[in-house]
């Protein structure tokens, strides 16, 4: 891992000290995942009605952002999707807290009429071997492949766990954030992106990945492939408001705080049925948040 430029450095620094002019006793600054962000804000506000003396600042940027800020003590939390590279001698400082799982969810339009694709066949579209959703099974229509930025832990969990040492092609559109990702997919019919499932909602379409529907709880994620947990990250040990808010982050109260919020977001998911041995039929199920 690199430490920021100074460039780079100035520009986060002023991002994170947007807020620095409140009348609070203590400030937290978090930065990091945007798959992470829409929970860290929602935590961030529950603490900070229960500690009115404190503010918390959360930022985007991605997951290797935000362990950057931290790093360069711009920052005293990153949110990271992903799991920290143990080859990786930059991150072996850091202390990982796990505040929950995640899947990462492979999304096509809603009118594409594949259900689900193996690890192969995700390699062979993402890659650009395969140039014809025909090829895999679906319409005679073009792929367009939509990916995440360099740094981004939604990318970096489908590449550990799907592509392998095979790349992604260089004709992908590389979109920053997993709502940028959406708007995207939900208005292109050849498109197929990957994005936080939490976030997925309705105008996309989930696909199973190796015959294995995206979860809809904590109980059918260990089945599914592409699962990943979110971690704040801390570097040495967290001490006062920041210690107090990755405490309250893993509590009974913010852990149904944290479901209450993936059952906000309108899911599409698809769900294994069958018309006959050897003949499964995939439909999809909407819920309207």
């Amino acid at each position: 891992m690199r430490v920021l430029g100074v460039g780079s450095a100035i520009a986060l620094a002023a991002l994170v000290c947007a807020g620095c002019g409140r009348e609070r006793s203590e400030a937290v600054h978090v930065v990091g995942s945007t798959s992470i962000l829409p929970f860290a804000e929602l935590l961030a506000e529950e603490f900070q009605r229960r500690e009115p003396g404190v503010h918390v600042e959360v930022h985007g940027g991605g997951s290797t952002h935000g362990l950057l800020a931290v790093a360069n003590g711009i920052a005293e939390i990153g949110a990271c999707s992903r799991r920290l590279h143990a080859d990786d001698p930059g991150e072996a400082g850091f202390l990982p807290i796990a505040f929950t799982q995640d899947a990462v969810a492979v999304v096509v339009h809603p009118s594409n009429p594949l259900a689900w694709l193996s690890s192969a066949q995700l390699r062979d579209v993402f890659s650009g071997r395969a140039a014809s959703w025909r090829e895999v099974g679906g319409a005679d229509l073009p792929i367009r492949v939509i990916t995440r930025e360099e740094g981004s832990g939604t990318l970096d969990t489908f590449v550990r766990q799907v592509m392998g040492n095979v790349h992604i092609t260089p004709k992908a559109l590389v979109q920053g954030s997993s709502g940028a990702m959406k708007e995207v997919v939900k208005h292109d019919p050849c498109a197929i992106g990957l994005m936080s499932l939490s976030q997925v909602g309705l105008g996309l379409k989930a696909l199973a990945v190796d015959g294995v529907a995206p979860p809809r709880s904590a109980a059918e994620r260990s089945s599914y492939p592409l699962v990943r947990p979110f971690l704040f990250v801390v570097r040495g040990a967290p001490s006062g408001a920041a210690r107090r808010f990755l405490d309250f982050a893993r509590s009974p109260e913010a852990q149904l705080l944290i479901e209450q919020e993936r059952m906000r977001y309108a899911t599409l998911v698809v769900r294994r049925g069958g018309d006959g041995p050897g003949c499964p039929v995939w439909r999809v199920w909407g819920r309207q948040g």
